[in-house]
This record gives C-alpha cells, structure tokens and sequence, in this order.
C-alpha cells in the first residue's frame, strides 16, 4: 500500500491504490445530494432531512433502519469484519461501532466518500476504492465476518462474465478470506419472494415477474430460492448454514425469523414495497401470508434472505423497535440456550439505557399488582453486559397469544366464543384497578396463553373438552411486554378500548366484529371514545417523538398502487379524474356553473415527469377567490408555487387556504377525491385579466393509504 495512495477523511481511510481514477457507477445528482447530506449534517439530523426531502434515494441511503440487517450479529472488538460492496455506508457504522477492524470494498469513490463523511469519527474502518478482482489478492484471510448485503446477485459483474459459474465463483473466492470458524452473510432478496406473486417490480431491473420467470431476457443480476442458495452454499463446500428471513425485507427490516422461530399467522402486516416503482396490487398479501403459515410454506415466499454461512448462532428471532425517538429505541431478541430458550431487550443506544432500567423496575411493580390473581406477569430480571449495559431477560413460554385465539374465533364466525374470552380478559386485567400502577399496552398479542398445563394439546385445545372452556380455565395467563407501565391507576375499560381499537386497526377481516356491543359492555359511549382515541395518538407521539414514523414516512414516499381491479377497468388509461378544474368566486361561492377544464395543451397545463403539473391560466377580473381542484382522487401535493399576476403568493400564508393537512415544507396530503387549494383575492392587485400560475408535484395516494390516515385520526 503506497502511502501516496491513501486519502484521509477524518478518521477514516480512503486506499486509492487500485482506483482507475474514474467512476464507473454513479447516480448523479442523487449522489451529490446525498454527499453534500454527509459533508454538512450529522447522522442525528438525518431522520429530519429524511423528512424534509422526501425522497426514496435519500431515505434508502441514510435510513438508520438500514443497519438492522447486521446489528444483531454478535460481532465484538476482536474480530475483524470484511464489507464488499459498501456503497454509501448503510451498514458501515453498525459494523464499526462492534468490530476492532472493519475493511470495505467499493468500486465508487464517490459513495466511499459518503461513507466516510458520515462515519469519519471511525479510526477503525478502511475503504478500498476499485474494481474487487484487483483489490481482492490484496485482502488478508483472517475475517471473522464477511459482509455480502445487497451484493450477491452482483456476483457476475464483481467477478467478469466468463466463468460459466460465477455465483459459485464468487463465493469461493470470498470463502478464501475467511477465518476458520468464521461466517459469511449474504443478504439478497428471494426470487420467488411473495411481494413479486402480488404485483411488485423486480427491485433491480424493475420489471414485472422477471425473477419468477427465471430472468429470460438475460442480465447479470441474479436472485435465488432458499434451495437456490443453500446449493451454491453446499457446492462450495459450506457444511454448516443458518438461514434467516428479513421482514419485510432486508433493506428496512423490522423484524427476523429463522427456522427455530417462523412468524406466526397475523405477524406479517407491514408489506408495503411499491418505495422506488409502482407496482400492481394482486391480492391481500397479509391474508396469502396467513395462508402460507398455515400450509408451512414461508421458507420458500419470504421477500429476503439473510444467509449466515458457518457455525450456528444462538440468535433465533430479532425484532427493533428503532422507529421511536432516541430514549425508547430497543432491540427483542430470542436466543437458544443449551437450557432452553429465552428473551432479551436490549437498547440500541445509550439514551434509551434508562428505558431498559425502568422497564425492569415496572416488571417487579405490575407483578405485584397481580400476585394472586389468574394472571402472571412473565418472570423476568436486569442483567448487564461485560461494558455495563443493562439489558432484560425474560423468561420464554410456549403458548398462543390471545389475539391469534381470537382470531380463530372470528375466522368460525364464534362471536359468542369471542366474547366469552374477551369476558375473561375483563376478569383478569381488572385485578387491582385501583392501584397507582398500570400497563397500557395490555393489547391481545401481549397476552399468552401458555401450553401444556390443564392437558392442552399443542393448539392450545384441552384435550377431549371444548377449546373454548380450555382457555377460559387456565389457571395463568402471561402478560408477555411490559414496555408501557405508568405509575397511575388507568381504568381497566380504556386499557380495554385501546386493545380493542388496535385490534380493528391492524386487520380488516376483524371488521366482521361489531366494537359497538363491546363499548356498550365497557360502558363506553360516543364522547369517550373519542377521547380514548385522542389519548391513543398522544401516546404514540410520546413513542415516536416529533419525528413522522417510518410508516408515515413511506406514505409520502411510496409510488402509486395499482389494483387488478384498476387494470381491468382501464382506470390506469382514464385520465378524467386527473384533469383539473378551477373555479372562480363571483361572490355567489363555488360551483359548477362558474367553472372550467383548462386545456392540457402545453400552454394552460404543462405535465412532466413525477406527477409535475404547471397550470397557467387568465383568470377575469371580479373574483374575490380562486379554486384549484388538481384531480378526483386522493393526492399527495408538493406545491412549489403559486403566483397571482407574477407575484409568489406564500403557501403557508392567509391568502391560501386547503382541504389537506400538511406533512412537510409545501407538501400537503389530501386523504379525499375532492382535493381542492383556494387562493383567496382580497387585498390583491387585479386588473382586467389576471395570470394564475401554479408549479405542483401531484401523487396518488392509494385506498390503504386513505383509510390508515382516516384510522389514525389524521383527516377527518
């Protein structure tokens, strides 16, 4: 390594030593904005900018949920960690903050500069700039980890086109640099993943069931089956492999199963992909998830693949609760042990230490609060890492959790089983009441029902008895999270509503169930349930903080949703409910009379790419207001300006009043098929005939969308 070669960003080192002075792969402007980004922020300030730009490059690139997909690898400060392909350094700081040495290969030096602007306070990474066939011999074979996220399908353009097996290839010559005893993880979505059955683009080459099809227009992108992997895996001579599945998928992974622990039917509800590209709607993909669960097929439709080649880990199941502000991020995760399994919660950064402490401390109060009653709180204790940091390990029990019994009774259409357990949920959280202590988040999935006792068979049913009764007479039910416990007695029919309500939320098949005879039961009439309701946001906003949430986030990101319905009622060629009409204020108000359909031929309304819209028409003198209506469906707007006679009226002035609410700097969503912006003319100069413009970016808000802001009592 000449020394002539090496650059220095901050603490990090840039090894040019094999950099053929040119980028061959760059993103453009994309990637100035996102260097410019790394120069001039902290990563703190991310999330805001995130925010602030509303871009899908922008949060792909420097998303904290990024790192998810290599955080929970039990890498510590004696290992040495190898990254191929480190891009813009998505996982680069995960990596650093565990290992003693992190080494990264990326053939820009662009986004290697990225890299290390936002990880420059690193004095443990170096990244190698250049083609990985010349960088490669230079590499030493000592790596406890070796990173491949996102970067396997690459295979044949990391290695060149001749070799008639370049997948097998690659991992070969990787498998080289590693350390006896070592892993190799290789993250990569699943070909026959479920998100492509249900109408989602092929995420590299954006095309239609081209991975299903087995890629018949040829390329070098390749993705896999499980089986798919595991043979390449097995033909390289890897005996030992574990493989995981990255939920919804690996690039925003929220959550990871593996083959010990699978998700269980009702899990799989956040499967939104349509970020980048459209995409069409087939079916529910929650509903067909449920049906593979049942059939036991999840393996071969999970949308990724997290593969870790070498010895098995102990880790079997992870899930983050990152998307919350800083005190409240923490990380579930299920272990097994040679005595069995168990749970741990662990924090994600050093504020939300006294989180995982307090959590502790509320366990020990709430199981007093119940001691005698049929209800259990989970044992649990505090323990602390080697550094010091506290973390929880709570005991693990078999069993089924209320909201999949109830579930089951809703799919027989046993209302009358329904309630009889919803009854006995009553019963028991009630014990106590009175007491200044109280768990808010006493949802249906937080409740287990633990197998075994009373001679319940591995369903959960008592043998030779009504299943029903069998539940209805376990002596425990477990409360299984006790994250949100107050120090103040809540009364047991708002814990209640709040389990209720979420339980509604998250399905619409539960919609079968009637909530009104279960308020009515509570006791709870219409004014109160919009209080609770309104409680219910506040308490999410604690969570979260002022930050949107990665879901509120992907809202305004997303890319429109096609239904098959649409395509078959050639909706998508329709182009009446995009016209825009703009009415005019006489003094009479708004109507149709006193309207128009401005011509869309270039000169009144000028489409560009991305939903772009420039309206420019003349509007008579004698109108007090003026009414832009920019379609008949639910929209997203950016409006980037409005002029009245040249000047550039404020958007969030008095003069301009909308229908939608505001989500961003000039970006409003409007959850209806009325979407309408009025500029009102008082005290504005007008003449004879006047000149109206307007500069807007119009999205599509999809139905799902629309009815999760109606739910979450954002629009009313």
């Amino acid at each position: 390594m000449s020394e002539d070669k090496i650059e220095e960003i901050g603490k990090i080192k840039l090894d040019l030593t094999h950099y053929s002075g040119e980028d061959l792969y760059c993103d453009g402007e994309t990637e100035d904005e996102i260097l410019e980004i790394a120069k001039d922020y902290a990563a703190v300030e991310y999330p805001r900018i995130i925010e602030e730009r509303q871009k899908w490059e922008v949060l792909y690139h420097l998303s904290p949920l990024r790192e998810n997909i290599v955080e929970w690898l039990p890498i510590n400060r004696s290992m040495k960690v190898l990254e191929v392909g480190s891009g813009c350094g998505a996982i680069t700081g995960a990596l650093s903050r565990r290992a003693g040495e992190v080494t990264c290969v990326e053939l820009s030096k662009k986004r290697s500069m990225i890299n290390a602007y936002r990880h420059m306070e690193a004095d443990n990474v170096t990244i190698h700039v250049g083609n990985f066939q010349d960088v490669e011999p230079d590499l030493p074979k000592d790596y406890d980890y070796i990173c491949l996220i996102g970067v396997f399908e690459y295979a044949q353009a990391y290695i060149g086109s001749e070799t008639e097996s370049p997948y097998d290839d690659f991992l070969r010559i990787i498998k080289k640099h590693l350390k006896a005893g070592g892993h190799i993880a290789i993250a990569i979505e699943n070909k026959f993943g479920l998100k492509y059955w249900a109408g989602c683009r092929e995420d590299h080459l954006g095309t239609y069931f081209t991975g299903i099809e087995d890629y018949p227009e040829g390329g070098v992108v390749r993705t896999f089956t499980k089986e798919g992997l595991l043979s390449i895996a097995r033909r390289c001579g890897f005996k030992e492999a574990q493989m995981y599945y990255p939920y919804p998928d690996y690039k925003f992974m929220t959550s990871l199963y593996s083959d010990k622990r699978l998700p269980r039917c009702g899990e799989l509800s956040n499967n939104k992909c349509n970020f980048p590209q459209d995409r069409i709607q087939l079916f529910d993909e929650k509903r067909v998830f449920d049906t593979i669960l049942k059939e036991g097929q999840f393996p071969l439709f999970s949308n990724s693949y997290m593969l870790l080649l070498g010895p098995s880990l102990s880790e079997e199941y992870v899930k983050y609760s990152n998307d919350r502000k800083e005190e409240f991020q923490i990380k579930t995760l299920q272990r097994g042990t040679g005595f069995g399994k168990i749970i741990e919660k662990h924090p994600l950064c050093k504020r939300a230490e006294t989180h995982i402490e307090t959590t502790a401390k509320a366990y020990e109060k709430l199981s007093e609060r119940y001691h005698g009653s049929r209800i259990a709180v989970n044992e649990s204790k505090l323990d602390r890492t080697a550094e010091g940091v506290p973390y929880i390990t709570i005991k693990y029990l078999d069993g089924r959790t209320l909201e999949e019994i109830l579930d089951e009774r809703l799919a027989k259409n046993d209302l009358d089983g329904f309630h009889k357990l919803f009854d006995e949920y009553l019963k028991r959280i009630s014990w106590g009441e009175e007491k200044p202590i109280a768990d808010y988040d006493l949802i249906f999935e937080n409740i287990l029902i633990s197998q075994g006792s009373n001679d319940c068979d591995l369903k959960g049913s008592k043998k030779g008895k009504n299943d029903i009764d069998s539940y209805l007479n376990e002596e425990s039910w477990h409360v299984i999270d006790c994250e949100w416990i107050f120090d103040r007695a809540i009364e047991t029919r708002e814990i209640a509503f709040r389990a209720v309500y979420c339980y509604l939320l998250e399905d619409e098949k539960r919609n079968t169930l009637n909530p009104d005879l279960i308020f009515d039961k509570l006791g709870i009439g219409p004014a109160e349930a919009e209080q609770y309701r309104r409680e219910e946001m506040k308490f999410q906003k604690y969570v979260t903080g002022k930050r949107l949430s990665m879901s509120e986030i992907l809202e305004i990101v997303g890319q429109p949703v096609y239904t098959l319905t649409d395509f078959c009622e050639g909706l998508r060629n329709k182009t009446y409910d995009d016209r825009i009409q703009i009415y005019e204020d006489t003094g009479k108000g708004f109507n149709e009379e006193q309207s128009f359909f401005p011509e869309e031929d270039g000169e009144q309304i000028l489409r560009g790419e991305e939903g772009l819209v420039e309206l420019s028409v003349r509007i008579p003198k004698g109108r007090s207001a003026v009414r832009i209506d920019p379609g008949s469906h639910a929209c997203v707007i950016f409006v980037k300006r409005i002029s009245w006679n040249g000047v550039e009226v404020p958007v969030k002035g008095k003069q301009i009043q909308m229908n939608g609410f505001r989500i961003g700097e000039d970006v409003y969503a409007f959850p209806t098929d009325d979407p309408n912006i009025t500029l009102s003319l008082w005290n504005m100069p007008s003449g004879e005939e006047n000149h109206l413009e307007a500069v807007m970016e119009v999205t599509r808000m999809s139905e799902e969308s629309v009815k999760r802001l109606q739910k979450r009592g954002l629009f009313n």
